[in-house]
């Protein structure tokens, strides 16, 4: 068993970071990975708020950094030279007992026979992405923000073709409804039964605009499926617009009484995904010190 590995399944909580690309944002950039290489002083720094307020668990700026989106989106960095940056400013910012995830999203493309992209498409890419963060010197993956069950199959299956690190896999989902559904009809008892199956190393819920209450009920429905490790990663938030931006209006003292619920419905994994800053991070990790759990840097 790896260190990450040993670490998140002692059963009590790990705090993952906040949101990155809404940080950027804040700071006048495009959200994106390609910030490693273009801004990557700006990355970095971001980093080093989450490394400060005491994140267990940290990840790459890669979310859509593979080769179909960088591609599609005609975002103009190269492949390889973003994700080996990425892990390596990463890398940099996190501070003695922190561990880094290499970030694996979606493609922006669907399969067929909704789209045009094949699982072998689908997989060979993800493969290419999981390979250059591995080179990096990640701990493991997160595979997150996905909508369609057969793609975060493709992702978790090609990471694990590179490596035995752990692969953490988070769908995001439209409704709590009718045992929960991500936005191509996927259930959540579906959803938690294959990736178990495949081989995730933890599986959870992250981004959507299901409230703190939807994603606790999520969560209670994963628990009762597998015996895995949970993760809820929740947006500050729904989003509106303003002045042209979206803006995330959940203070951080509210975010982490979210949080409680999730840990509550048995999560261990929780952090932040987007409109979440340092702040609101700071504030579920004092909401964890009460909980005893084994000193981090026994684990490095």
């Amino acid at each position: 068993m790896t260190k990450l590995a040993e670490f998140i399944t002692t059963g009590s909580p790990c705090l993952l970071d906040g949101a990155m690309g809404t940080q950027l944002a804040l700071a006048g950039l495009e959200m994106g990975g390609q910030n490693c290489i273009t801004n990557p002083a700006q990355v970095l720094a971001i980093h080093q708020q989450y490394a400060g307020v005491g994140c267990d668990i940290h990840l790459t700026n890669t979310l859509t950094m593979n080769r179909i989106y960088l591609e599609t989106h005609a975002i103009g960095v190269d492949v390889a030279e973003v994700n080996l940056a990425a892990a390596r400013i990463a890398r940099s910012a996190l501070l003695p007992g922190q561990f880094l995830l290499g970030d694996i999203g979606s493609t922006g493309e669907l399969l067929e026979p909704y789209g045009d992209q094949t699982t072998e498409q689908l997989y060979a890419t993800f493969k290419e992405q999981a390979e250059l963060l591995y080179s990096g010197a990640v701990d493991g993956f997160l595979i997150e923000t996905m909508i369609d069950l057969r793609e975060a199959l493709c992702a978790l299956r090609a990471c694990r073709a590179v490596t035995p690190l752990p692969v953490l896999v988070t769908l995001s989902f439209q409704t709590s409804a009718a045992g929960g559904r991500t936005v191509m009809g996927d259930s959540t008892a579906e959803m938690a039964v294959e990736l178990a199956r495949a081989g995730a190393a933890a599986i959870g819920a992250n981004c959507s605009d299901l409230d703190f209450a939807e994603t606790a009920q999520i969560l209670d429905i994963m628990r009762n499926q597998v015996d895995l490790p949970l993760i809820a990663q929740p947006n500050a938030g729904k989003p509106r617009i303003q002045d042209g931006r979206l803006v995330y209006d959940l203070t951080p003292a509210a975010f982490a009484a979210g949080i409680k619920l999730c840990l509550t419905a048995g999560a261990t994994l929780v952090g932040g995904c987007c409109g979440t800053t340092p702040e609101h991070i700071r504030h579920v990790a004092e909401l964890l010190k009460a909980d005893s759990r084994p000193d981090q840097r026994s684990f490095v």
